[in-house]
């Protein structure tokens, strides 16, 4: 018996070593906006809804993919879902003209959604102000004041969930010929001796 000790002495430190990704990250407020983990555990996003006459709600994510997507909803818009629109996308420090988004509709409100490139997060970052524009016509004007941290924030979440398995899916041959714990001791199988 003194010998396994070792071994599972170093086993346990591995499992010490490792992240635990059965932990998940927990919703945090940044200032004006909130960072919360997808529920697919594969991204992070962030959200900020802006109150006013327009009550409109911006969420940007992010995956451990390094891939992203902004959404913004209102619930006076009248866009449908899966209707593509060019929209120009314009930031402090950056411009994004005649960008594809695709209409979307979620928690009562309508909306867009867009992915950009993987620099977008620190644009977004770095930016005080967005401003979407149709052609002529004014979409929206948003302050992204203490987006900085926010982004900050949403890169420490994705980072708990990057090199996290994904959720196992239910399997589809029903049950399993091996069992849950096979050394529990009202398994059904017997050891050959």
């Amino acid at each position: 018996m003194g010998r396994f000790l070792p071994i599972a002495a170093s086993a346990a430190s591995l499992l010490l070593a490792t992240p635990s990704f059965a932990k998940d990250y927990a919703t945090r407020d940044v200032g004006e906006w909130t960072v919360s983990a997808s529920s697919d555990r594969q991204g992070c996003f962030l959200t900020r809804s802006f109150d006013g006459p327009r009550e409109t709600t911006l969420l940007l994510g992010l995956d451990v993919d390094g891939s992203n997507r902004l959404t913004i909803l209102n619930p006076n818009w009248s866009i449908r879902a899966k209707e593509q629109i060019k929209l120009t996308y314009r930031l402090s420090n950056a411009s994004f003209p005649r960008h594809l988004a695709v209409g979307i509709a979620a928690d009562g409100k309508k909306g867009f959604v867009t992915s950009f490139g993987a620099a977008f997060p620190s644009t977004f970052a770095a930016s005080r102000f967005l401003h979407i524009t149709r052609g002529s016509v004014p979409v929206e004007e948003l302050s992204l004041e203490g987006s900085g941290a926010a982004v900050a924030e949403l890169r420490k979440c994705v980072d708990v969930y990057r090199g996290a398995p994904a959720p196992a899916a239910p399997s589809k041959a029903g049950k399993s010929r091996i069992p849950l714990d096979p050394f529990a001791s009202d398994t059904s199988r017997k050891s050959r001796k």
